[in-house]
């Protein structure tokens, strides 16, 4: 009877902001997965409320006037009702020192900024199972210590433990002449999984494969962070951690020779490679494996990783699926990645790249009135994508020259449509988070006006919100400098991240762009309720609202009827060369379908 009343019981979730944005957004999260919500605007509201609500979780803010999120944590901790309730603290710092003040303050668990807002209620739920989990536990300095140390997905270690937990494995290794194993592991495809059952799905097929993992390898009881004290005691064993995403890592620790490594890799290639069932789905998810044995291959811990991440890419190079040893011709990887390099610079110089345009279409008057400008590299061989060459842009800094190129081409572009007689429309340039981090970014912009004579409301800035959030109070200045100059500025993938909506109402920004796995969520209930959330909070701010990846007409209607102002995506149009887009301009899409699309 009581684990009836138990799965009726609706957990309450106390908010406590002094922002009403804040509050308003995760109400509406909280509510749209069955959670009771009431809200504290200061921290003696939160107190109050915490001793006449009894609320099963706390969200708490460090950054308030008055009483702070610490003090408030603190004082929640003397009452005896607020001894072991959860208490998830959001702060803009991710160093140990603020972690562990957080820690002593009697925090929980903590998030750092920005944190992904579509995540939040699976985050209170694995919060509120984690705090039942851990009531049993006799000392509330050992439950915080397990929270700091293992991811609360899989309870596995994750990578602040396996950082530590690794040197001190090579340490003890060192002292007893030992060898040591490293083991990369990563899921093949599972993006593409991932995006096709969903990510809920896709959480609970990680749980299972650390399930397997941690059952394969070692007992149940053998998962614990080691002491200093305990490690001279420790006589060899297999250590398991969840990188974060899809990696995984196995260090095995004395061991005796290669075919023992050997052997561990591949009952872990046949365990995890079995059908996972999920309702009703049954995906195959199989793992690509790089080995790395010390000191052999790496005398200290990033180079034992570095190779072990080199070794796993060759796997996945491979045919994926297998295992592979690190070796010294693996460096031919990093010889290609070189290459690609030196192309990439002489494709910039020769102006080998090309301008894609995607169209964003004005619900009001069925017009497109701006267009994203995305890049390609038609190769000798093949289209190479953004996402191949980007970071190789961005590692070795010719991100800069290549953004330059962009602005250029967008410049050369617009004045051809308008000796056409093509409309004012405007074009979206997406600007990285290091080119936009550079000292002379804004006088670079100013030059390029000048010396093109491109029209600057013609222009408008695409930053992700980890972009603008790195250093909130600097790129304040800097996007207002932008502002200045003429352009407009849009906050790309917006709702992917917890940003301070005390900081997003003072950047000078005009719009914000709905993330497309948001769109892509329309069908669902969570997936409106966030859609809701970003329209009210723009309407609220005074800001226009895109929303990128629309590839259904169910979607489309959606949008348009919450008042969405622009559209963007697959059911409209694909990113397509500047010589189509004089056809495109042409089309009314106000009552648009996908058979209207030209050929």
């Amino acid at each position: 009877m009581s684990g009836d009343v138990e799965m009726r019981h609706k957990p309450t979730v106390l908010v406590c902001d002094d922002d009403s944005n804040v509050r308003m957004l995760s109400r509406r999260c909280l509510e749209t997965d069955g959670m009771n919500v009431i809200e504290a605007a200061s921290g003696p509201e939160a107190i109050e409320a915490f001793l006449e609500q009894r609320p099963d979780l706390v969200f708490l803010d460090v950054e308030m006037p008055g009483m702070d999120g610490l003090e408030v944590c603190r004082r929640i901790r003397e009452f005896p009702q607020g001894e072991s309730i959860p208490i998830m603290i959001v702060t803009g710092s991710d160093d140990r020192t603020s972690i562990d003040d957080g820690f002593q303050a009697g925090a929980t668990q903590y998030k750092t900024k920005p944190v992904n807002w579509s995540l939040l209620s699976r985050d209170v739920q694995y919060m509120l199972r984690a705090s039942n989990a851990f009531n049993a536990l006799k000392r509330q300095e050992d439950r915080l210590r397990y929270l700091a140390y293992f991811d609360p997905l899989t309870n596995l270690p994750n990578r602040r433990s396996f950082t530590e937990q690794l040197n001190r494995i090579l340490k003890q290794a060192r002292r007893r002449d030992s060898n040591a194993a490293l083991l990369f592991i990563d899921l093949d495809n599972f993006k593409r999984i991932n995006d096709s059952i969903g990510h809920g799905r896709g959480d609970k097929l990680l749980v299972e494969i650390a399930r397997r993992l941690t059952l394969e390898l070692r007992q149940e009881d053998a998962i614990s962070y080691m002491s200093d004290r305990e490690v001279g005691e420790h006589d060899g064993s297999t250590e398991i951690a969840r990188l974060g995403g899809d990696e995984f890592t196995v260090v095995l620790s004395d061991i005796d020779n290669i075919s023992d490594v050997e052997a561990v890799a591949r009952r872990v290639l046949e365990r995890l490679s079995e059908p996972i069932p999920l309702q009703s789905h049954k995906p195959v998810v199989t793992p690509s494996i790089g080995i790395a044995i010390f000191p052999v291959d790496g005398a200290d811990p990033d180079t034992l990783i570095r190779n072990a991440d080199t070794a796993m890419y060759a796997a996945k190079a491979q045919g994926r699926s297998c295992f592979r040893f690190y070796n010294e011709k693996m460096n031919a990887l990093a010889v290609e990645h070189l290459k690609l390099e030196e192309e990439l610079r002489e494709a910039i110089q020769h102006g080998a790249l090309e301008l894609y345009y995607q169209p964003q279409i004005h619900t009001a008057s069925g017009r497109i009135t701006s267009m994203e400008a995305l890049i390609r590299w038609p190769h000798s061989d093949r289209l190479i994508l953004p996402g191949e060459f980007i970071p190789v842009a961005e590692r070795t800094g010719l991100i800069a020259d290549l953004g330059q190129w962009i602005m250029r081409e967008t410049a050369r572009q617009c004045a051809e449509w308008e000796v056409m007689g093509i409309g004012d429309f405007r074009i979206c340039v997406n600007v990285s988070a290091l080119q936009f981090n550079q000292p002379n970014f804004v006088d670079s912009v100013q030059q390029f006006l000048a010396m093109t004579g491109m029209n600057p409301e013609r222009l408008e800035f695409e930053l992700t919100e980890s972009a603008i959030m790195t250093d909130a109070e600097t790129n304040i200045e800097r996007l207002a400098a932008l502002k200045r100059l003429g352009l407009s500025l849009a906050v790309d993938d917006f709702g992917t991240g917890y940003s301070s909506l005390n900081y997003l109402k003072q950047f000078p920004i005009d719009t914000l762009k709905i993330d497309q796995s948001f769109v892509a969520d329309l069908a669902k209930p969570d997936g409106e309720a966030i859609v809701d959330a970003i329209l009210a909070l723009a309407r609220n701010l005074g800001l226009q609202v895109i929303a990128e990846g629309v590839e259904t007409e169910d979607q489309a209607s959606y949008l348009k009827a919450r008042k969405c102002d622009l559209l963007q995506g697959y059911f409209y149009s694909h990113p397509v060369p500047a010589g189509r887009i004089p056809d495109l301009m042409a089309i009314d899409y106000s009552n648009y379908t996908r058979t209207a699309v030209p050929a």
